[in-house]
C-alpha cells in the first residue's frame, strides 16, 4: 500500500490509521537538528504555563515525544493516540517510572476524562487531520471540556502557505505539476489538511478560544535542513536563539512548516 491507496479509502479514521504505518511519526522531530527546532520551539512555550502537579493530556501524542519529556520532568501525563503503528512506536518507549497512560482513543471523544481534570491539553496532530469543520469543532470543544478553568490549550496547525515552498525545494517541477489549486494556492488536503494562519484564526475563534500566542513553531528550518544540520555547537546555540526571536513576529508567522497557537478557554 502506498499514499494513492490511502487516498481513496473513504473512513477518514483508517484513512488516519494507514498514513502513519506509511509516515514515520516516530523520528520526524528528532531525526536532526533541523527536525528539532519544532520540538525546542513548543517545548519552551508548553513549560512558560506548567508547574509541579501539571496534569497533561497528549491528545493525537503520536510516537511520544511530548509526553515521554513531560513524564520524565514528573509531570503526571495522560496520552491518547489513534493510529496503532504510533501506539507500537510510543509503548517501546515507555519506562515503568515514566507513569504515562497511553490509551487508543479519538480527539472528538474524550468521554474517558472528567470535565476540567487536566491544567494542559496538547492538541498537535488532530486538527491536521480532521477535514469536516464540525470534527474539528468538536475536537477543539471536549479539549476544551476537560481542561480546567483558567488551564492552557496547546493547538498544532500545517501552514498551506509556506508548506508550497518546501515542496517546491523538494520538487523542481512543484509549482507546475504540484496538487494545489493554481488560482487560490489551497493545498489538496491529503493525507494532511493544510491551513492560512487566517484560518487558524478562525477556527479557534469558532470554538471559543482566546488565543494568547501565535508561533511559527518550526519557521524556515526544513527548507534550510541542509545548512541548520551542518553548524557547529555555538552557531546551531544562536540560530535556536535568533529563531525564538522571531517567531511570533505576525509579518512572519505564516513563513513556517507547523504553526503552533497557545490558548485558553473563554469563560
Amino acid at each position: 500500500m502506498d499514499f494513492s491507496d490511502v487516498y481513496k479509502m473513504k473512513n477518514e479514521i483508517e484513512q488516519i490509521k494507514k498514513t502513519y504505518e506509511l509516515f514515520d511519526e516516530d523520528s520526524r522531530l528528532n531525526r536532526s537538528r533541523a527536525a528539532r527546532v519544532e520540538f525546542l520551539t513548543t517545548t519552551r512555550y508548553i513549560e512558560r504555563y506548567v508547574k509541579p502537579g501539571t496534569r497533561i493530556l497528549d491528545v493525537g501524542a503520536g510516537a511520544g515525544e511530548y509526553s515521554l519529556y513531560f513524564a520524565r520532568k514528573g509531570y503526571q501525563v495522560h496520552a491518547l493516540e489513534l493510529a496503532e503503528s504510533n501506539i507500537r512506536a510510543f509503548r517501546k518507549k515507555i519506562r515503568p517510572e515514566d507513569g504515562i497512560e497511553l490509551v487508543q482513543g479519538n480527539a472528538v471523544d474524550l468521554s474517558r476524562y472528567e470535565d476540567g481534570y487536566f491544567d494542559a491539553v496538547l492538541l498537535f496532530g488532530p486538527l491536521y487531520h480532521l477535514h469536516k469543520e464540525e470534527d474539528r469543532q468538536r475536537c477543539i470543544a471536549e479539549a476544551k471540556r476537560v481542561c480546567k478553568t483558567g488551564g492552557k490549550l496547546f493547538f498544532a496547525f500545517i501552514s498551506n502557505d509556506f508548506v508550497i515552498l518546501t515542496e517546491f525545494s523538494y520538487r523542481p517541477e512543484y509549482f507546475a505539476a504540484g496538487e494545489y489549486d493554481k488560482r487560490t494556492f489551497q493545498l489538496e488536503n491529503f493525507p494532511f489538511v493544510f491551513n492560512t494562519v487566517d484560518e487558524c484564526r478562525r477556527i479557534l475563534r469558532d470554538g471559543g478560544v482566546r488565543v494568547l500566542h501565535e508561533v511559527a513553531s518550526d519557521g524556515v528550518s526544513e527548507l534550510m535542513e541542509d545548512r541548520i544540520n551542518a553548524l557547529d555547537d555555538e552557531s546551531y546555540a544562536q540560530y535556536l536563539k535568533y529563531h525564538e526571536y522571531i517567531c511570533e513576529k505576525p509579518e512572519l508567522l505564516g513563513m513556517s512548516n507547523h504553526l503552533l497557537f497557545v490558548g485558553e478557554k473563554e469563560v
